[in-house]
C-alpha cells in the first residue's frame, strides 16, 4: 500500500459561500482544530453543552478508565427525541415544515414539527401500551417514509433502542438481527413501494419469524402502506394505525443516560456473522448535530435532502436525527432515482427547491450514463439554481464523476462535501467544510475538527505524505462505536487490535495523504469486506450463502473495480459435480446469483460467477484471495506462485469468464 499522489487540481472556496458560511475560512478551521488539540475532552464538552439540550447536566466529559471501552457525557441525561422535537416546537417553530415526503408515486406530503412531535408521541403512548419498556430492543423493517423516520423517534423517545433493517434484506438476514439483537417487537407494513412496483415486507418478516429463533418477539405492528392482503397472527400482530388511534398524542420523554444505547445497526464483517455496532445516545446526536451544521452549513431556511435509506447509517444520522436535531426542512423519498424515468432527482430539486444535496457516487454514475444516452432526462432540462452545496457519501467518488456532479448538477458554482465515515464512527470523520477548504476531486480532504485521523504503517508509526497506509483515528471521538453487541472481544479485535498497541480505531481503509495539501485520499478495504454502492458486505457472509447451495462444495468471493457500483462481487464456484461450461455455465450462475439474493438480499448477488475445479491454494490449504482479486481484475498474475500447490488452476479460472 504505497505509492505517490498527483499533483492536486484545487477548485478554491466560492467568496460568495465562503462569506456567509458557518466556517468560513482555513483559518477559523485551523484555530477549531487548535482548540480541540489544547483541551480535547473540554471542546467536546463545549459543543455538547451548547448544541444539545439536557435534562440533567453531565460533569465529566470524557471516561477513559476502560479503554477501548470509552464514555462521554456519561453522568449526564437527555432525550434523543426531544432534542429532535420538542425544543423546536417550545421555541414557537411547531409550524415549520420537518419533513417533505415524496412517495414512489409522487404524491408530495409536509408534515410540521408539531405534527410529527405528536405522531411519534401517539407511537411512543402505543409502544409503552405494548409493554415495550426502556432498555428493550424493537427491530424495525419498514420503506423509507415518514413512518420509518417516526418510528426511530418514538423508540428513542421511550429509551428503547431501535435496530433498524433495510427493506431490502432477506427473511434469513432479518431474522439473524432479531435474534442477536433480543427483539421484543418488530415494526413492519404491509408492502413498500420500489420502482412502480408493491413489494412485500410483512410477509418476509412472517417468514423470518418462522425460521425460528425469534422468541423474544411479542408483538409485530404494521403500517399499512399499501393496503394489499396480507395474513395476520391472532394475538401477535396488529396495524399501527389502529394501536395508535387509541393513545395521546402527548408523551413525556424518558430522560436516559448519555450512554444510554440509542440503536444497534448490523453491518457486515469479515466473518459471517453481522455486527450489531451499538451508538450512545449523547455521543452520537451531539456528532449528527455538529456535523450537520458544519459540514453541510446548515442554515434556517435550506431545503436538505439526503437520498439515503434509512435502514443504513447514512439515514439515521442525516435523515432522522442530524437535520432534526438543527431544526431543518429535509425531504424524504420513497422511491429509486431511475423511476419513472433517471430524472426524477433534479425534478424533485426543482420541485422543492432543495438547496443541499447529499447523494451517493454510484447515483450520480447511473445517471450520469442515462444523462449521455437521453436527453431528456439530462439535469440541464431543469432548473437546480436552488441548490447550493452538493455532498457524497458510501465510498470515495471518481474525480470523473466528480467533475460531472460539479459542472451539471451544481453549475460550477456548489462546493461539493465528500465526506468520509462508516457505521461504526456515527457521521462524518474526514471532510471538506465548505466555507473553509479548497476542493480536490477524488480526495474527502481533512479530518472534521477534532478528530485525530492518521496514516500509519502496519506497525502503527505515521508514514511520511505521500506514501500509503492504514487509516487509524488516535484518539476517542464521542460518536464512536461502544461495543459489538454481546460481543465485546470482537469489538477489540476488530477495532483496537494488538498489532495498533490497542491504542488506535482501526478504520479498515487504506488512505494517502497529498504530498503537498495533505488532503487524504482513501484507497480502499485493507479486509475481507467489500463496498457495493457504498453499501458494505462480508466475503465470509456471501460465501456461506453460495455453499448453502446443494451444488455449491466451495466458494471464494473477492471484489472488482467496477465504473457505477465502485466495487462488485466476484465469485469463484467449485461444484460438487463436473465444471459447467457454456450456457450451462449461464444458466447455473444465474440460478446461484438468485440463491444469493433470497439468502442476504439482491445487492449481494454476484456480478461475476467463474466456475472452476479447483480454487488457488496454498499447501496449507488458505485460499490466495490476493490472486483471485487479479483474475477478476482482468489482470495477468504476476505475482511469486511458488506457494500454491495447485497453480494451474489460475489459467482456467482467468479463462472462465
Amino acid at each position: 500500500m504505497s505509492g505517490t499522489t498527483q499533483p492536486a487540481t484545487l477548485y478554491p472556496v466560492p467568496a460568495e459561500f465562503a462569506s456567509q458560511a458557518r466556517i468560513g475560512s482555513r483559518a477559523a478551521y485551523d484555530e477549531l482544530v487548535a482548540s480541540a488539540q489544547a483541551d480535547y475532552p473540554g471542546y467536546w464538552a463545549k459543543h455538547a453543552r451548547d448544541l444539545l439540550t439536557w435534562h440533567k447536566p453531565f460533569t465529566k466529559s470524557l471516561d477513559e478508565s476502560q479503554a477501548p471501552f470509552f464514555k462521554w457525557f456519561e453522568d449526564g441525561e437527555l432525550n434523543a427525541s426531544y432534542n429532535c422535537l420538542d425544543r423546536h416546537v417550545e421555541a414557537g417553530l411547531g409550524d415549520k415544515v420537518a419533513i417533505i415526503f415524496e412517495s414512489d408515486d409522487g404524491i408530495v406530503t409536509k408534515v410540521t414539527y408539531k405534527e410529527l412531535l405528536g405522531r411519534v408521541s401517539r407511537l411512543a403512548n402505543a409502544l409503552k401500551t405494548q409493554g415495550v419498556q426502556k432498555g428493550d430492543r424493537v427491530v424495525l423493517y419498514l420503506p423509507m417514509s415518514v413512518d420509518g423516520v417516526i418510528a426511530m423517534q418514538a423508540c428513542a423517545r421511550i429509551g428503547a433502542t431501535h435496530s433498524v433493517v433495510f427493506g431490502g434484506f432477506s427473511a434469513q438476514s432479518l431474522r439473524d438481527r432479531i435474534e442477536d439483537a433480543g427483539a421484543v417487537l418488530v415494526i413492519t407494513a404491509d408492502e413498500q413501494k420500489r420502482g412502480g412496483k408493491n413489494l412485500p415486507l410483512k410477509a418476509i418478516v412472517d417468514e423470518a419469524i418462522a425460521l425460528g429463533g425469534c422468541d423474544s418477539v411479542k408483538q409485530v405492528l404494521v403500517v399499512r402502506r399499501t393496503g394489499g392482503s396480507i395474513p395476520f397472527v391472532e394475538g401477535r400482530d396488529a396495524w399501527l394505525e389502529d394501536v395508535c388511534a387509541k393513545e395521546s398524542d402527548v408523551c413525556a420523554p424518558e430522560w436516559v443516560s448519555a450512554e444510554h444505547p440509542l440503536f444497534l445497526l448490523y453491518t457486515s464483517g469479515s466473518t459471517g456473522k453481522p455486527k450489531g455496532v451499538q451508538h450512545s445516545t449523547g455521543g452520537y446526536l451531539l456528532h449528527a448535530t455538529l456535523t450537520t451544521q458544519w459540514t453541510f452549513d446548515l442554515r434556517p431556511d435550506d431545503v436538505f435532502w439526503c437520498t439515503a435509506d434509512i435502514g443504513w447509517v447514512t439515514g439515521h444520522t442525516y435523515v432522522t436525527y442530524g437535520p432534526l436535531s438543527c431544526g431543518g426542512t429535509q425531504v424524504v423519498f420513497e422511491g429509486v432515482p431511475t423511476y419513472p424515468d433517471a430524472a426524477r432527482f433534479w425534478r424533485m430539486i426543482e420541485a422543492h427547491k432543495v438547496s443541499i444535496f447529499y447523494t451517493a457516487p454510484t447515483a450520480i454514475r447511473a445517471l450520469i450514463k442515462a444523462a449521455e444516452t437521453n436527453a431528456d432526462v439530462h439535469p440541464r432540462q431543469f432548473n437546480l439554481t436552488s441548490l447550493r452545496l452538493l455532498g457524497t457519501v458510501g465510498e470515495p467518488i471518481n474525480p470523473a464523476a466528480w467533475e460531472w456532479y460539479h459542472r451539471e448538477i451544481g453549475a460550477g458554482k456548489c462546493p461539493i462535501v465528500d465526506t468520509f465515515w462508516q457505521t461504526e464512527t456515527g457521521g462524518h470523520m474526514i471532510t471538506p467544510l465548505p466555507g473553509a477548504h479548497a476542493l480536490t476531486p477524488g480526495s474527502c480532504t481533512l479530518p472534521f475538527p477534532g478528530i485525530d485521523a492518521a496514516v500509519v504503517d502496519e506497525t502503527g508509526k505515521e508514514v511520511p505524505w505521500g506514501q500509503g497506509g492504514v487509516l487509524v483515528v488516535r484518539k476517542p471521538w464521542p460518536s464512536m462505536i461502544r461495543t459489538i453487541w454481546n460481543d465485546p472481544e470482537r469489538f477489540k479485535k476488530s477495532y483496537y487490535p494488538a498489532d495498533y498497541n490497542g491504542k488506535y480505531y482501526l478504520a479498515g481503509d487504506g488512505a494517502i495523504r497529498d504530498a503537498e495539501t495533505g488532503y487524504f485520499t482513501i484507497t480502499g478495504r485493507i479486509d475481507d469486506v467489500l463496498n457495493v454502492s457504498g453499501h458494505r458486505m462480508g466475503t465470509m457472509e456471501i460465501e456461506s450463502a453460495l455453499v448453502s447451495h446443494p451444488l455449491v462444495a466451495e466458494a471464494a468471493v473477492v471484489g472488482r473495480p467496477d465504473d457505477l457500483t465502485g466495487e462488485a462481487i466476484c465469485a469463484f464456484v467449485v461444484l460438487k459435480r463436473s465444471r459447467p461450461t457454456g450456457d450451462e455455465a449461464k444458466q447455473l450462475a444465474t440460478v446461484l446469483r438468485n440463491h444469493v439474493g433470497t439468502e442476504i438480499g439482491p445487492i449481494a448477488k454476484p456480478k461475476d460467477i467463474r466456475f472452476g475445479d479447483n480454487l488457488p491454494k496454498t499447501r496449507s490449504g488458505k485460499i490466495m484471495r490476493r490472486l483471485l482479486r487479479v483474475i477478476a481484475k482482468g489482470d495477468a498474475v504476476t505475482q511469486d506462485t511458488s506457494t500454491l500447490e495447485n497453480p494451474a488452476i489460475l489459467d482456467q479460472l482467468a479463462q472462465s469468464n
